[in-house]
């Protein structure tokens, strides 16, 4: 495994801060319309198991599906993030040309498989994707990514039960922020610790805290290493926290002033910067430095391209919808060019 650039995965985690805070801004000044599920406060999961799953294959090798808080997933990943703003913005030159929108960013050229706005619909997919991987005898595996309220779905329960009869080359992660839009964890759900839940499917699973990129990191390159030895399914529940309400409709009213102050204390970011800078990696004045060219970049490059990209034309409404009318930029990945 290729060694780790700490400073680099620190960078990552401000820029996808930074971009989750400007979409939040483009919402507010009416130039993103639909739905908008913002990833602030859990960049170190996203950012920590898919470095892993890069760590010794690269970018695109292996396949990643996720549910409509997706831009994070979707621009770690691999797909180009201006992309992803312009599909927020519905412009032409967005990864899904500007017809899907927040919750539906797909790039198949890294086999970024989507988000999806469906509750629990990525579950099935997922177990189809590792499925294929299982044929094709490649190396692959799928990773899909899931909120602790989708556990409660029909389509969890039947992919676990598939995925371990099966042994699909899948690796589930939970990211429990704690609630299912507004409702505490501790009043929809029996059992509390999502990860016990495997038990049932015969499904080895394990709990960890998704605040520290490093710590998501160690348990994601055990679990990875198990799905990749042929062993099957793994399940990885991580404990984090969204810093902002589950959509822009929602005021958060249902959390205490004091119990969102106790997860500030634990941001992703400023636990890893603080390490560094205490190890003499980093100042704080490299660190204000960088928290500024992010912002520049995301500003004058990602926001710029997404405001001058032109809109889809309405004569090509049902342009990439049917088989036979493809966007050309998947036909090779979608054809299954290199698996």
């Amino acid at each position: 495994m290729r060694k780790i650039d700490r400073k680099r995965l620190l960078r990552e985690m401000v820029f996808f801060r930074r971009f989750e805070d400007r979409s939040f801004e483009a919402y507010m000044e009416r130039k993103v319309g639909g739905f908008l599920h913002l990833y602030s406060g859990q960049e170190a999961v996203a950012t920590g198991v898919l470095e892993m799953v890069q760590a010794d294959r690269g970018v695109g090798f292996d396949y990643a599906i996720t549910g409509y808080r997706d831009h994070i997933h979707a621009i770690k990943a691999g797909a180009p993030a201006r992309e992803v703003m312009a599909e927020l913005y519905g412009k032409e030159t967005g990864s899904s040309r500007g017809r899907g929108g927040s919750m539906h960013i797909f790039d198949p050229s890294v086999r970024f498989m989507g988000g999806y706005a469906l509750v629990g619909q990525p579950f099935p997919l997922a177990a189809g994707l590792a499925l294929a991987c299982k044929h094709q005898k490649e190396g692959r595996i799928a990773v899909c990514f899931l909120g602790d309220g989708a556990n409660n779905q029909g389509t969890f329960h039947e992919t676990m039960n598939m995925a371990s009869l099966w042994k699909l080359p899948v690796l589930f992660v939970c990211e429990n922020n704690c609630y299912a839009i507004g409702t505490v964890i501790q009043r929809s759900t029996a059992v509390i610790d999502q990860y016990k839940r495997l038990e049932a499917y015969n499904i080895p699973a394990s709990q960890h805290p998704g605040q520290d990129i490093e710590v998501v990191m160690e348990a994601a390159q055990s679990a990875i290493a198990h799905v990749r030895s042929g062993a099957g399914p793994y399940f990885l529940e991580f404990l984090t926290y969204r810093y902002r309400g589950h959509s822009m409709s929602d005021a958060g009213a249902y959390r205490s002033k004091e119990e969102v102050a106790e997860w500030m204390q634990r941001d992703p970011i400023q636990i890893l910067a603080k390490r560094l800078i205490e190890a003499g990696e980093l100042t704080e004045e490299e660190f204000k430095a960088m928290e500024q060219a992010v912002q520049s970049e995301i500003d004058n490059d990602i926001i710029q391209f997404a405001e001058e990209s032109p809109e889809p034309k309405v004569a090509d409404l049902a342009k990439y919808v049917l088989e036979d009318n493809p966007d050309p930029r998947w036909i090779g990945p979608l054809q299954g060019q290199g698996g």
